[in-house]
């Protein structure tokens, strides 16, 4: 909620008008005095939003150089105060700029016209230079990776997952993403986005490289000779698979090169669980339990705890009791799987691990927005995704990083697949997104949202595709408190100024008329002007207490100030009563002040 406005005087014009009242003749003359103020000119539609559709909250106000209220805040904010009663308006002086120009706030709640009103009343005054909207600016989140222009399954219209719309919120950062498959192969365009990982494949004759498990996950290549995989299987190159399906989750983005990753500011663990002909339930479950940050004997800890595992791949028959635990513990542990519905153009329920429990089964669709004619379907899918289909056109495929050699590892080079293998990566690298945007969300309410804001499947699907085309932007948008789902927020505006190096102040903001308890989401958005933000330590204070630490102090953070919003789990704290924000300034030399901040439940 916002706070009282300070006391407020009078418009110089309001004034001028009384004595005009006082010395009048009669009623006569005061009637002409009205009828000769000049009517303010219409404003701009452009001049009241902050974006195109999007209704201002704050203004920027340049004052001429010899006006009081240039130089004087006290004088800036009286004259916020008495141009918003002039317009019937709440206007409340927030800060001055660096050059000098004053910020007035108008409230969330303004309507366009009431903005009109408030910047008619600033353009009227003949001491003030300019009023324009404080418009608010995103990222430009088209890449300038050279073969962006061919991954039409990011953003594409019909049949694209609609990503760019989500990199203007998160890009997946402090997020990293297991890939359990056939390891990765060097390639630039990913190498910054790999973290450690692990060669799981205990048998020699499945493994290739020579040797039994070991920290290495690099892949050696899975080709094979002509019924070396079972009479009559024909003979396979390498397939890079992993290295594929990598890049599609995590290709390093806005580089000027090659291709750019759904979750591009998410990291990558390369598990090697698949070989030549294939790999073993027992490996994989090792893989999965070590890469959720379970422990795996004989496997030192793993330093890159995945909260995301993607599995591109899968065989034939029910899920085994064995590779369900590994799921549900790897679940419990707080870890999203997302794995393959399976390429056989038949009911999911016949092929694990996309029958399994605890996964999201991801179904593939081609460039049309329909069932892909490969995709498995049926009840336990759960989404589905872009995974291509070159038979249609080799551009119709999803185009990632690969690798030229057909046996062994050659130069690094991009190509075109198809399958659920490609469909899956989309779903995984938007769970990492979710993840980043939001580190509260659970892997229930993870599969719940992207199922929840999933778009109609633009094409066909005989047998069930699950929910319907994934919809990362809308999906983004709903976990981060941008989509439609809205809370009510209670906020103070009351700046305090924070001490160098001195004790904690702190700001409340009461709650009532709420029941039960705080979300698990609690949005905490905080605006602190600071000159050097690495000095803050910021906490949130519940009502019993209880504190939450919101950002600690960071001699390595030299940049300016904190405006930021913050998810905190407040799922055990009463929802009235009176919260707080605390900020200490933990070192010399630098000041500060907390401009506002509020609670959006």
């Amino acid at each position: 909620m916002r706070t009282s406005p300070s006391p407020r005087r009078k418009m110089i014009s309001v004034v001028a008008v009384s004595a005009a009242l006082f010395t009048a003749a009669g009623a006569t003359v005061a009637t002409a005095q009205e009828a000769a103020a000049p009517k303010a000119a219409a404003v701009p539609t452009a001049q009241t939003e902050a974006a195109p559709g999007v209704t201002a909250e704050r203004l920027i106000v340049g004052y001429k150089s010899g006006a009081t209220e240039a130089k004087s805040n006290s004088a800036a904010e009286a004259d916020a105060a008495a141009k918003g009663k002039e317009a019937g308006e709440d206007v409340d002086f927030r800060r001055r700029l660096g050059t000098g120009a004053a910020l007035v706030d108008l409230g969330a709640d303004a309507t366009r016209a009431d903005v009109a009103d408030v910047v008619a009343e600033y353009r009227a005054d003949p001491q003030v230079a300019y009023v324009v909207p404080d418009r608010l600016n995103k990222p430009q989140a088209d890449p300038n990776d050279t073969e962006y222009a061919k991954q039409w399954d990011l953003f594409e219209a019909t049949a694209g997952m609609n990503v760019p719309g989500a990199w203007n919120t998160t890009t997946g950062s402090g997020v990293t993403v297991a890939v359990i498959d056939t390891g990765y192969v060097a390639h630039s365009d990913l190498a910054a986005n790999i973290v450690g990982g692990y060669d799981f494949i205990s048998d020699t004759a499945v493994s290739v490289d020579g040797d039994g498990r070991d920290s290495n996950p690099a892949d050696p290549g899975d080709w094979y000779n002509a019924g070396e995989c079972g009479s009559g299987v024909p003979a396979s190159n390498s397939s890079w698979h992993g290295t594929h399906v990598a890049g599609t989750i995590a290709a390093v983005t806005n580089n000027g090169k090659g291709i750019a990753g759904i979750a591009h500011g998410a990291k990558i663990s390369p598990l090697r669980v698949l070989g030549k002909c294939g790999g073993y339930d027992s490996d994989i479950i090792d893989a999965i339990t070590w890469a959720s940050g379970g422990t795996v004997s004989g496997v030192p800890a793993n330093t890159n705890v995945a909260k995301v595992i993607n599995m591109s791949l899968g065989g034939d028959g029910a899920c085994s009791t064995a590779t369900q635990s590994a799921i549900n513990a790897a679940v419990n542990r707080g870890t999203t799987i997302a794995v393959a519905a399976g390429n056989d153009n038949d009911n999911v329920a016949n092929h694990s691990p996309g029958n399994c429990n605890n996964v999201i089964s991801v179904a593939a669709t081609n460039r049309t927005g329909a069932k892909a004619s490969y995709s498995n379907y049926g009840s336990l899918v759960d989404i589905s995704a872009p995974g291509g289909q070159t038979s249609t056109g080799t551009a119709n495929g999803i185009l990632s990083t690969l690798n030229s050699g057909t046996k062994t590892a050659s130069t690094e080079s991009y190509a075109y697949y198809q399958g659920t293998s490609m469909a899956t990566p989309h779903i995984a690298g938007l769970v990492a997104l979710l993840k980043s945007a939001n580190s509260s969300l659970t892997p229930a309410q993870i599969e719940s949202a992207i199922k929840t804001n999933a778009r109609p499947l633009p094409g066909a699907c005989s047998g069930g595709c699950g929910a319907g085309l994934a919809d990362a932007a809308k999906t983004v948008a709903a976990v981060s408190g941008g989509g439609t789902t809205t809370g009510t927020t209670y906020s103070s505006t009351s700046a305090v100024a924070i001490p160098d190096n001195g004790a904690a102040i702190e700001s409340a903001i009461t709650v009532s008329g709420r029941t039960g308890n705080a979300p698990a989401a609690l949005k905490v958005a905080v605006d602190i002007t600071h000159t050097y933000r690495g000095d803050l330590v910021i906490s949130l204070v519940a009502p019993d207490g209880t504190v939450y630490t919101l950002k600690s102090a960071s001699s390595s953070d030299s940049a300016d100030n904190v405006n930021t919003t913050y998810t905190v789990d407040a799922s055990s704290e009463t929802a009235n009563g009176t919260w707080k924000l605390r900020v200490q300034d933990t070192a010399a030399q630098d000041t500060g002040t907390l401009n506002s901040w509020k609670l959006t439940f």
